[in-house]
Formats: structure tokens, sequence, C-alpha cells
């Protein structure tokens, strides 16, 4: 009986896990590689290529969209950074469909959202501040006028803007706040409340009245609704211009769309006093009903600096306060080093109210 020989094989010079994992994983990259250059993955999903293509163009160009008809525009404008959500859900559908052509056409909007927002989810805000400025639009159905105004003393700002002030609150306001800002000036709707001394308080005509009939007001029955002020205040570094605007309503119609006939109106207005301002040192507070995306906001994006774009943490989003969506309270400077920008905590309007520290 012939005895039985065992033989062994030598161990491998480079023995791999067991299971393959490193060669496997290397397949798999050259199946990928194979797969993207066959022409199949490139005819799949035109149609989400062509949305892809489409959402870019939209971002890219959305200072050309038309103004008329409803206003597409301004609409998309107002909500342009929301436009990003669209990129995951083409991007769900392109891999689902395994569509080449859609993942590249994707591209087109990611870049142009990142080169548009990108700097706003980057944390550029500093510490240091010789002047804290806020504005709140506390809404005229405050059902705690007394309990905002203590949240905003509470706030530790130097100078707070207030708009859409009624006759039956103000009293309120100027109770509640007296004690921590002993100087304050207030025009029809809004006003400003400072630890700092005020002068020069004068109303700014923003045309909230058009026409021959509005020009037909006389003066006293204009200033019981005047919707913006330009006020000095004195500070240790030399006079500060700041100007407390709120600008007209914006409304959405089944019939006109986006209507913003009078913001516009406004916004040109102010763009012209903003324009016209002596001074070097100038900052805007207010309600101005749209984001700086929108075009409307080109003459005062000109002149003006955005707090939260310069030195802000993320969108600053302040409107509706249960669930921003967009930031329309502004804080835009010049002649002044924006070097914070934040969102206070929520009151009882259906605002929030914003700040930001500037410097000189």
């Amino acid at each position: 009986m012939k005895p039985m020989l065992r033989t062994t094989e030598p161990p491998s010079a480079n023995p791999g896990p067991a299971n393959g994992t490193p060669k496997r994983s290397i397949t798999l990259v050259r199946r990928a590689i194979r797969t993207g250059f066959r022409p199949e993955p490139w005819k799949r999903g035109p149609v989400l290529a062509a949305l892809a293509l489409l959402l870019g163009l939209v971002m890219l160009l959305h200072s050309m969209l038309p103004s008329r008809y409803g206003n597409l525009g301004g609409l998309v404008e107002t909500f342009l950074p929301w436009l990003g959500l669209f990129v995951p859900v083409l991007l769900a559908g392109a891999l689902w469909r395994r569509s080449a052509s859609a993942v590249a056409a994707l591209l087109l909007p990611v870049v142009v959202w990142l080169g548009l927002f990108g700097g706003l989810l980057i944390d550029k805000s500093h510490s240091d501040g010789d002047l804290t400025v806020a504005t709140h639009n506390v809404n005229a159905d405050n059902p705690d006028p007394a309990g905002t105004a203590r949240d905003l003393a509470a706030s530790g700002t130097d100078v707070l803007a207030l708009v859409e002030l009624t006759p039956q609150a103000r009293g309120t306001y100027e109770k509640e706040l007296e004690k921590t800002y002993p100087y304050h000036a207030v025009l029809g709707t809004v006003g400003l409340w400072s630890r700092l001394p005020l002068s020069d308080t004068q109303p700014v005509d923003i045309e909230t009245d058009a026409g021959p009939l509005g020009e037909a007001k006389p003066a006293e029955v204009k200033m019981a609704y005047a919707r913006a002020l330009r006020t000095t205040v004195a500070t240790d570094r030399g006079p500060l211009a700041v100007y407390v605007a709120h600008l007209g309503s914006v409304r959405v119609f089944p019939r006109n769309g986006f209507w913003t006939d009078s913001r516009d109106r406004n916004a040109q207005a102010l763009a012209e006093a903003v324009a016209a301002e002596q001074s070097e040192r100038v900052v805007l507070l207010g309600d101005l009903n749209g984001t700086m995306d929108d075009r409307a906001f080109a003459g005062l994006a000109a002149q003006l600096r955005s707090a939260q774009e310069a030195a802000g943490d993320g969108f600053g989003f302040s409107w509706p306060a249960r669930f921003p969506v967009a930031r329309i309270d502004q804080i835009l400077v010049r002649g002044v080093e924006p070097r914070s920008s934040w969102v206070l905590p929520a009151t009882g309007s259906d605002h929030l109210p914003v700040a930001a520290g500037i410097s000189w």
C-alpha cells in the first residue's frame, strides 16, 4: 500500500485578507471606470440632465429673469438660496437612473450655488466691535409689546431700531426702553433708541405716497405714518448717520403674481437719499421686505455692505419667525467695518430681530 503524499502550497509573498477586500475594491473601481466610458450611462436620464442645467442657469442668470408678467425674477431672487435643495433631489434621480450625463450636468448648479452662497457657510464673525446695532420689526399686531421691549433691552445692543410701531404700542416701548436707552426718536411708525446722544432727526421721503393725490397730502398727515427717518448718533469716534426704514410690503396674487411696486419705489427713493448723504459713516437698519439678492436693491447694494454677508455666520434668515426662510430685515453699512452679525431670539413678533457689531 502506497503512502499518501500531502502537498501544501507555499504561502503567498503578500497575503491579503481572507475576503479579498483589496482585490474586490480594485475590481469595483475598474468596473466603474469601464461603465463610465460606455455610451449607455451618458444616454440615460436626458430629462434629468436638462433640469440640472436649467437649475444652474436660473441661479447663474437670475438677474436676467423677466420682471414683467408676475415678476418671476423677483420671486426667484427672494428665495434664491433654497434652489440648492433641488440639487440632492436631482442627484438621487441621476443615481437611480444611473445617468452619467445628469451627474455631470449637476456640476453647474453646485458650482453656481457655492459661488453665490458658499461664503455664507463660513463663520466670519469676530468678538470685537466698537458699537452694537440691532433692528426689529415688532409687528403691529404683537400681543406682548412690553415683553418684546424687555427682551430687546436685555440684548445688550447700543443702538436699536424698531419698525411697524403703532400709536397704541408706542408708549409701551418708550416706557420699557427708557432705562436702557436714554435717547430715542420716533417718526410715524419707525423709531431709534440709543445709549448715545441723537441729533438732527428728520424724516426721509421714500415716496410712500405716489401720484398727485399723495403729493397733495400735507406734511403733518404724511408724518403720522412716516416709514423712514435719518438721525445722527454721537459716538466717541465721531458722528454716525443712521437710517431706519420700513419699505412697502410685497404680495403674491394668483393673477398678478409677485407684486412689489411700492417696495421697489421705496427702495429706489431710499437709495437716492443714501447717495446724497454727506456723512462718511452710514448705517441702514430696518425691514426692507426683500433680500439683498433682489434686483430692486441694486442701488443700495452698490453703496452699502451687508453686515451678514461680511461678518455673519450662516444666512441669518429673519422671517417668518417660526420658520425663517428669508432675510428681509437688513443691517447695511458704509464707512465702518462689520465685525459680527447674528440673529436674536424670537419675541412676540412675526419677525426675528437681527444685530451686528461694527468698528471704525
